[in-house]
């Protein structure tokens, strides 16, 4: 008799290596003797995979399926994988298919009441959902081509992302048959995902039933519970127990497997406090587990599909195919954002692991609260639980950050409904890693803010409280030096419900789990809210008083380190780079021709283009650039737009001297471009991605730059390009330390050294986040503001339109329109709201109907509003919209540049 923990090493010998193996020993020997032929290799020997789609009876169901094999008798591993709530198989074959052609057997179904599959939704029942794995189990293990561990128990591993994840994690519990499991995104307690603390996660809920069809699918148990809770806005025990039992939790002691823990860090639904509770949970069964927190999740984000997919690969190659030799990966790993990549501009992510998972409460750092504010605070709970604050808005987090980009709060806290503490601006960088906590005293009363006269909390006449629940949300932000910006990390909060026998003695409370860089100079903010959009709150109006009881503990996760930044490409590119510069210039040293004199009448024009054209070898017959004309002036931030092929590089790289026009001419405050012209010191660019030094500070990088070019060390200019670009105490960081948009900024401030009368941008928000764009616009607009000009090519139409004076239009080549950006796009009020679903006319009248709102009429396609506003903002406008239950994925001016641009295009094209 096996134990638990012997069980999944007690493994026949690893199999001869299949010929897809063979192939990859192959494919890396060519690598090594000649680029270019490993892909020729690899795809002529990639097996064939065949798909065998049938209907099973399964458990007395009707269970639509898909096998994945690459055919041939050979005993192999077999994969399940399951698909998430509201899709089926199909959404999985893919991955189904990559697996198969490693050499596993793979089976997928639509789980039931989804795609073909009979039977109604009861949220993996196991003598239903789960049962029926057990039946496909038995189905494989009378497959010849699948391998046995014994008869009737075929080498199996469960996969699967949110409903499926956790269908893999009860199979494990239920059939012992299971031996790995690599579930995604995923719950452990479905009960703790939905009824948090005993909140009511209202907005998940409900999109949650609604994606599976609504009550005519589910169980009518399942749909009698959520309506009950719904309408009471609170869980009650019957609830919660009928979702425990359902979930992984209740056979926590029998999932004793390898396991893979995939979860996400943009996850309001499941957050990573649900992968704690089952790392902790399985490894102390005996089992091998492994953490990976992804980028995105249910909210949105970089899902890391084929880094997570090719890791799942591996887990399965050392568990099932017992090849013990394959690296699995680390204990932990986390997915970090570090930066843009220099040479094209991509953001740059990074994975940071530990040997050891730290669990969410590892290291810590205890920052001190409350600076210079009341240590006891009192809030209001609203009538109805209304107006909401607003942080984590279901399934759309990705899609709201993006407004900040149109200066719209991302999260709003309400006045007089929160109570705020604030640290001291941080001496350092600090990562969090985990959930923080702190300690509050919290009572509900009657009283008001005027009745707290003390720190303690006391009132003058020591009035208890009245016996009501207090439901409070708390969230940390990160708050920029000046205070003007806040972030929440990932748009996440945390639910409490404080009853009455716990009000008024302290009680530590846990924050949402993130991992979070906060820089040196910025403050982390403590708010505990009374209402949240997402969450169900008492409809009863409220005082509650809230009494700081010692510092934020921050966890630190110190042994978790991050991945060195690679060199980037340059560096490697340099030598060669510099031998065929060296040999071009040879080459082109007897061509050269004598400069035009300086026209003297346009020594005040920073830029005169006149018949500009350039053909590429390799395209005779088409031009890059055709008859090309346009004048800027100083002062000006011209744009310049065009599709992808209209000719923007090509131009601003003669302009720079980069490449020589077949005709026409580029004048410079009435210089003659040609390469190497004097008058290119008076232009700073930043058009193939700037290069920087990782180990030297950003400080040390531009002296090193700016030495580099020979010219006096006061002619730099140094303090004013850094100003402008706003860098702060970041310069005498290291760069590889820098954020994304730290090193946009120092690439900036490298063009900008000298401060040059002409500024030429190429694309410089690629990669960037909305809060960073705005930052790039404001660099753009300070900068011209002292008479200088800026030429910026950018595919962002909105910026544009908010930080340019001037626009040049090209299409294939040719200029199509020049001018002012208001004679181009013309002006008025009106507003484009993106939303995630058809938006019904009925709420397009409600919206019309708000304060402040001129008229709202529905897109086209019904997924949008056209709004005029009357006299209401754009951040009320949001906030009115999401109260009405829109689902708002996008907010920004009527993309009048965006018609003018098309209209012009297409007219060119006719």
């Amino acid at each position: 008799m096996q134990t638990p923990t012997s069980r999944w090493r007690a493994r026949v010998p690893r199999l001869p290596r299949s010929r897809g193996r063979r192939a990859a020993l192959v494919a890396v020997f060519a690598l090594l003797v000649g680029a270019g032929t490993w892909t020729a290799v690899a795809d002529d020997n990639a097996p064939s995979v065949h798909r065998e789609d049938r209907m099973m009876r399964v458990n007395g169901v009707s269970v639509d399926t898909s096998y994945f094999t690459t055919g041939g008798s050979r005993p192999r591993p077999a994969v399940l994988i399951g698909h998430g709530f509201g899709g089926s198989k199909d959404d999985v074959r893919a991955q189904a298919e990559k697996l198969a052609a490693d050499g596993y057997a793979v089976l997928t179904w639509s789980a039931r009441g989804f795609g073909r599959t009979g039977g109604e939704i009861t949220l993996n029942a196991p003598d239903r959902e789960v049962k029926d794995v057990s039946g496909l189990i038995d189905w494989l293990a009378g497959r010849p081509e699948v391998r046995l561990d014994a008869e009737g128990d075929p080498r199996v591993g469960v996969t699967g992302a949110s409903y499926g994840g956790a269908v893999s994690l009860l199979a494990a519990g239920y059939d012992r048959r299971v031996d790995a499991i690599a579930p995604m995104i995923t719950y452990w307690d479905l009960a703790d995902a939905l009824f948090p603390d005993g909140v009511f996660k209202k907005l998940w809920a409900g999109i949650f039933v609604t994606s599976g069809g609504g009550c005519e699918k589910l169980e009518k148990r399942l749909c009698e519970m959520y309506e009950r809770v719904a309408v009471s806005g609170e869980p009650d025990a019957a609830a919660r127990r009928l979702l425990t039992e359902r979930s992984p939790v209740a056979v926590a002691d029998r999932i004793d497997v390898p396991a893979l823990i995939v979860q996400g860090q943009s996850d309001s639904l499941f957050p990573l406090s649900h992968a704690d509770t089952m790392a902790k949970a399985i490894r102390s069964n005996g089992a091998p587990v492994s953490v990976d927190w992804i980028a995105g999740g249910h909210d949105g984000g970089d899902m890391e599909g084929d880094r997570v997919e090719r890791r799942i690969g591996s887990w399965f190659d050392r568990y099932l195919k017992d090849e013990k030799g394959t690296d699995t990966g680390p204990a932990f790993r986390v997915t970090r954002t570090g930066g843009v990549d220099s040479t094209d501009g991509a953001a740059l992510t990074r994975g940071a692991d530990g040997t050891v998972y730290p669990g969410l409460h590892s290291g810590g750092e205890r920052i001190e609260l409350g600076d210079g504010q009341r240590r006891t605070q009192t809030l209001h709970n609203p009538a109805g639980g209304g107006p909401p604050s607003v942080s984590a808005v279901p399934g759309i987090g990705g899609g709201l950050g993006q407004l900040s980009s149109f200066g719209v709060g991302l999260s709003m806290d309400f006045p007089g409904q929160y109570a705020r503490y604030d640290s001291a601006p941080l001496d350092g960088p600090l990562r969090v890693t985990g959930s923080p906590t702190v300690r509050v005293a919290v009572r509900a009363d009657d009283v008001t803010a005027e009745d707290v006269t003390a720190d303690d909390g006391k009132t003058e006449d020591g009035k208890p409280g009245d016996g009501k629940d207090v439901v409070l949300f708390g969230k940390v932000y990160d708050v920029s030096p000046d205070g003007k910006q806040q972030l929440l990390p990932s748009q996440l909060v945390t639910p409490h419900r404080i009853t009455p026998d716990e009000q008024g003695e302290p009680a530590e409370l846990a924050l949402p789990a993130i991992d979070h860089e906060f820089d040196a100079g910025h403050r982390l903010r403590l708010v505990l809210s009374a209402t949240d959009l997402g969450y169900a709150s008492p409809a009863e109006p409220a005082t509650y008083t809230v009494s700081l009881d010692g510092p934020l503990t921050a966890p630190t996760a110190p042994a978790v380190k991050t991945a060195a930044a690679p060199p980037a490409r340059w560096v490697w590119a340099l030598p060669a780079a510099a031998l065929v510069v060296a040999a071009l210039l040879l080459l082109t040293a007897r061509r050269r021709t004598t400069t035009p004199a300086p026209d003297p009448s346009l020594a005040g024009v920073p830029l005169l283009i006149t018949g500009l054209s350039k053909k590429y070898a390799k395209s005779s017959d088409r031009y890059a650039v055709r008859d090309l004309g346009f004048r800027v002036e100083k002062g000006q931030v011209l744009g310049l737009l065009g599709p992808n092929g209209a000719g923007k590089t090509t131009t601003l790289r003669m302009l720079m001297g980069l490449i020589t026009p077949d005709a026409g001419e580029i004048r410079v405050f009435g210089h003659a471009i040609r390469p190497g012209a004097p008058v290119l010191s008076r232009v700073g660019s930043f058009v193939e991605g700037a290069g920087f030094l990782p180990h030297l500070s950003g400080r040390a990088n531009l002296e090193l730059y700016w030495q580099a070019t020979g010219r006096p060390a006061q002619d730099a200019r140094l303090d004013e390009a850094l100003e402008i670009a706003g860098l702060g105490d970041a310069l005498a960081r290291a760069v590889r330390t820098y954020s994304q948009g730290m090193r946009q900024r120092l690439a900036i401030a490298q063009a900008m050294l000298g401060m040059p009368d002409l500024l030429i941008l190429d694309e410089p928000t690629n990669g960037l986040d909305p809060p960073q764009i705005r930052e790039m616009r404001d660099v753009m607009i300070r900068y011209a503001a002292g008479g200088r000009t800026v030429i910026v090519s950018s595919h962002l139409l909105s910026e544009v339109e908010q930080s340019c004076t001037h626009l040049v239009v090209m299409d294939r080549g040719r200029l199509v329109q020049a001018g002012p950006v208001a004679e181009i796009t013309g002006s008025g009020d009106m507003l484009l709201v993106t939303t995630a679903q058809e938006v019904p006319e009925v709420l397009a009248e409600k919206a019309a109907a708000l304060p402040g709102i001129g008229s709202v009429t529905r897109t086209d396609d019904g997924h949008g509003l056209l709004v005029r506003l009357d006299g209401a903002t754009t951040d009320r406008l949001v906030a009115e919209l999401v109260r009405l239950d829109v689902r708002v994925t996008g907010v920004g001016p009527h993309r009048r540049l965006e018609d003018a641009f098309l209209t012009l295009i297409s007219g060119g094209s006719a």
